[in-house]
């Protein structure tokens, strides 16, 4: 089972939950986790229902082997199906979602041994290394890739708009808001 910092009680089942949608159409269920009306602006910070995913292809030799992030379209369109049907195996249904891949059912329990430590490299930003669990591994094409899902829950900043349709919030939006927010966030968690 999946540990999330968030309550594992009853409240999750009647939260309210939020679609959110990319430029090609494709969708992504999420919790409300919170929400919050900044100068008349609401804003929501949600939880994708399903657990995300991330897909790794394994290069390089031995010991020099370095975990590159596949996230161009036409490559995960071409492995999709071996992924699907590698998670199938552990009772996981794969989908092509808006902003992550996830995965739908109970993942296995953390175990030490699966785990993977990825360091961000970013000049700008002092980012933490993100600790990811192992769910699978497979060749496609006598490529090794890996199929991982993030410790920390992957949440989303969006705002409402006046239909009523959740926007994600740009990078430069979330960083205008962002004292804001956090300012409201805290001050309702004392």
């Amino acid at each position: 089972m999946f540990s999330s910092p968030f309550p594992e009680d009853n409240d999750r089942a009647h939260a309210g939950t939020i679609t959110l949608s990319d430029d090609t159409g494709r969708t992504l269920e999420c919790y409300i986790e919170h929400s919050l009306s900044v100068d008349d602006q609401e804003y929501v910070l949600l939880l994708p229902v399903d657990s995300p995913i991330e897909i790794f292809a394994w290069q390089g030799e031995e010991e020099e082997e370095e975990a590159i992030l596949v996230d161009d379209d036409a490559v995960i369109e071409r492995i999709f199906g071996t992924a699907q049907a590698v998670l199938a195996e552990q009772n996981l249904i794969v989908k092509n979602t808006a902003y992550a891949l996830t995965v739908a059912g109970d993942l296995p329990s953390v175990e030490e041994s699966e785990l993977f430590t990825l360091e961000i490299e970013d000049e700008e930003a002092d980012l933490e290394p993100e600790q990811l669990q192992l769910l699978a591994s497979f060749y496609f094409e006598d490529q090794e890739y890996a199929i991982y899902t993030p410790l920390d829950p992957l949440l989303f900043f969006a705002r409402i708009s006046k239909t009523g349709q959740p926007v994600l919030l740009s990078p430069e939006e979330f960083r205008e808001v962002q004292p804001l927010l956090e300012e409201h966030l805290f001050n309702e968690v004392e």
